[in-house]
Formats: structure tokens, sequence, C-alpha cells
């Protein structure tokens, strides 16, 4: 005997609020970027999944110079293999989501 999947979330009364993912973007890939007088070299990206369906991300990094950073956002360039990093790490995720085992 099987066990009946769960109902869809909209049906078990489940508001969904935010889906957002931590991607490491690779050394040959990160950039410089300055704030506030403060060169950052970009590290990691946040990407958002939006209610419409389509991907927002920030990326994050630290300072170049010693010290610890604020968590401030940059805006990530609009360079076709940061998107390419961005949509497959979207589809990576949506993979492993659907595949969940639960809580252990």
């Amino acid at each position: 005997m099987t066990a009946e999947p769960p109902p869809p979330a909209e049906d078990a009364g489940v508001d969904v609020s935010a889906l957002a993912i931590n991607v490491a973007v690779p050394e040959a890939l990160q950039w410089r970027d300055t704030r506030a007088g403060a060169e950052f070299v970009l590290q990691s990206v946040t990407i958002r999944l939006l209610p419409d369906g389509h991907l927002a991300a920030k990326a994050y990094g630290r300072p170049v110079a010693s010290g610890r950073g604020g968590y401030t956002s940059f805006r990530v360039p609009d360079r076709p293999e940061l998107v390419a990093l961005i949509n497959a790490a979207a589809t990576h995720a949506s993979a492993l989501w659907s595949t969940h085992r639960g809580l252990s």
C-alpha cells in the first residue's frame, strides 16, 4: 500500500512567503564593486523566486581590505555567464526541493 501524496499547498492552507537560495560564485566569475568608499569582492548570490515565477538576485561579498564588512547587497551585473549561473542554480534547487524527504 502506498501513502497518499500530500495535498497541494494551496489546499492545505499553506502560505509560502518566500523562496530563496544562496549560491557561491565560482572564483572565475567573481567581480568587484564599491560601496561607501570600500571595495568588495562579490562571492555569493541570493536568488529569490518572485510570485510571478521570475527570479530576482542580489550579490554579497567581503571587503577587499582586511576586516569584516556589513551584509550589503549589490546589483548582479547583466553578464551572460552570471545569468547562466543563476538560472542553473534555480533549476538545480527546484530539483532538490522536489525530492525533499521531510524533516529528519
